[in-house]
């Protein structure tokens, strides 16, 4: 049966110890870190979202704020709130929570977002940095992901790992991280990644999840990974959330695409899902926000 890696547990030790620096940050003179939340439209999943980090922000010492904006906030419209934050020293760290709405690129507001101000890691610049290992924010998840990892004591040096999904805000950005050298700026997982996505065949997929040290799936297809699909011992981290209807009782929930209830009993390690990496996920937001108030302060003194 595996060990689960809880990561509620996980995430409350490490806001314990971010609330620590931000108080050591602010007692020695620097201004309360500030966070701008930027939400377009009225997905409830975003709304719920953005709720979680405001409460981090709260159990941390960040001070906060969310823009709320109706859906038919035009794009040129949210680029100059955009432009605005970027311009206020008062503001530490930007977030526009996506989706934002169909006609909005989001690709076009990810990147109007200041790079010193992209606590969510989504800017062209902060992407060729991890990309290239070097210093700058990386995407909260993947962030996320590492820690649970590294907390965990999860050999990575050298290991196989599968990350199922492409997208470029979750499962490129955590190949990146899996796979770069652990000597460099992002202090990476130098593990052996292949990335498999809609078009990798069943078979294929089968194939390569079972010969995996570590499975990460992101693809939001619940039951994805089942169990014999992972091998004895594999640790797998489960970053799907799907809402569901309950066969049994009729009620909502939520669940992750792995069969949770099949897969821990061959595996050594799993996240649960809820739980898992979302807790971390938030949390690594926090760590961003505090990072992006530091080097905002030290380059004040130049």
């Amino acid at each position: 049966m595996a060990q689960i890696i809880d990561g509620k547990l996980i995430s409350a030790e490490k806001l314990t110890k971010l609330r620590q620096e931000v108080a050591e940050f602010v007692g020695a003179g620097n201004p309360i870190p500030h966070l701008t939340a930027v939400i377009v439209g009225e997905d409830p999943a975003s709304q719920r979202y953005v709720r979680h980090k405001m409460v981090a922000c709260k159990e941390v010492g960040i001070s906060s704020e969310t823009k709320w904006l109706p859906a038919n906030t035009t794009q040129d419209e949210l680029l100059q709130l955009i432009g605005q934050l970027n311009g206020d020293d008062n503001v530490s760290g930007v977030l526009v929570q996506l989706p934002v709405p169909e006609h909005i690129d989001e690709r076009t507001i990810c990147n109007a977002v200041a790079p010193e101000k992209d606590v969510d890691g989504f800017n062209e610049i902060n992407m060729g940095r991890l990309a290239l290992d070097m210093e700058g924010f990386v995407p909260a998840t993947p962030l996320g992901v590492k820690a649970l990892l590294e907390h965990s004591n999860i050999a990575t040096h050298g290991r196989n790992a599968v990350v199922v999904g492409r997208s470029k805000n979750v499962s490129l950005p955590l190949a990146i991280l899996m796979h770069s050298d652990g000597k460099n700026a992002t202090k990476a997982l130098d593990a052996t990644v292949t990335i498999c996505h809609r078009y990798t065949p069943p078979k294929e997929l089968a194939r390569h999840c079972r010969q995996a040290d570590i499975i990460v799936v992101a693809v939001g297809k619940p039951g994805l990974i089942t169990k014999d699909m992972v091998k004895p011992g594999a640790c797998v981290i489960d970053v799907g959330i799907t809402e569901i209807t309950d066969e049994k009782t009729g009620k909502r929930k939520l669940v992750g695409d792995v069969d949770f209830e099949e897969v821990r009993q061959v595996a050594g390690h799993i996240t649960p899902v809820p739980g898992g990496v979302g807790p971390m996920t938030v949390t690594m937001l926090m760590y961003n926000t505090l990072k992006a108030a530091k080097t905002q302060a030290a380059s004040r003194l130049v």
